[in-house]
């Protein structure tokens, strides 16, 4: 069993954190707080990304549907963020932890001058115990919400990886509502296995990745997988994992079997 303490950087979907009517799920919210307040508590270093700001501002601003409309898509994404920071910021301080938020977009983590900045910033709450909660500035960028065209950017899967390499991280966590990847895709061949571990992206593992998922999300297969590429060759493992099960956070940083690992290619300790 692993001792050392992590920098882990946990993303997670819209899928988890909202319901199928794209109001919050309080309950899974509450568990992903508390399993973080408490790895935070063992001595890891936590980064959350979060996904769901549109659906979210789509439910509280009671619209019968996702925006269609560019301008209405970014606004509600403004309003849902806002709620969903405020659920943050209270479930956070019942465990005694401290947040900031932290919105990115493409031209942040692609200029080399504000990626330094970034990473300084980031630093600087580590330092202090506060737990950055990130997510892409869907009010100004339309990379995700509207093209996925971004060369940066496009989705949280990929954004998450992006801050772990960023952040010199040892552990990215995608919560998502999938178990991980299987070698067929379940829901057609039931007996399909799930692989537990994965130390190259081979064109047998890429050819695995499936679509894209419910309305609520964007992300599928291929953007965890994109998101594996990324985290691989910064040396840092990747898990995709389902959310539903929060206490399993705790094994996988322990290293255990669950989801599915994609491994480091090369490995580097916290200084």
């Amino acid at each position: 069993m692993e001792t050392r303490k992590h920098r882990i950087v946990v993303k997670v979907g819209t899928s988890t954190l909202t319901h199928d009517s794209g109001s919050v799920d309080l309950r899974n919210m509450e568990h992903l707080v508390r399993a973080l307040a408490d790895l935070y508590g063992m001595g890891h270093e936590v980064i959350l990304v979060t996904s769901g700001a549109i659906a979210v501002g789509t439910a509280k601003l009671n619209l019968s549907e996702r925006p269609k409309e560019l301008r209405m898509k970014q606004a509600a994404a403004a309003v849902g963020q806002c709620r969903m920071m405020h659920i943050y910021d209270k479930l956070f301080s019942e465990y005694n932890r401290s947040v900031a938020q932290i919105l990115l977009t493409g031209d942040d983590v692609e200029d080399p001058e504000r990626a330094a900045h970034l990473r300084s910033t980031f630093s600087a709450l580590l330092e202090m115990g506060v737990i950055p909660v990130v997510n892409e500035n869907d009010s100004v960028s339309s990379a995700e919400i509207e093209t996925g065209h971004h060369k940066v950017l496009g989705d949280n899967d990929t954004l998450s990886a992006i801050v772990a390499e960023l952040c010199g991280a040892d552990l990215l966590i995608l919560l998502s509502d999938i178990d991980g990847l299987y070698e067929a895709d379940p829901k057609t061949h039931p007996d399909a296995k799930l692989l537990h571990r994965v130390e190259h992206l081979t064109p047998e593992i890429l050819e695995m990745a499936g679509g894209a998922g419910t309305w609520r999300g964007t992300g599928g297969m291929a953007t965890k997988l994109s998101a594996a590429r990324i985290a691989m060759a910064g040396g840092c493992d990747m898990v995709i994992t389902n959310g539903a099960r929060m206490e399993d956070l705790y094994e996988i940083v322990e290293g255990r079997d669950i989801g599915t690992r994609f491994l480091a290619t090369e490995r580097e300790e916290i200084s």
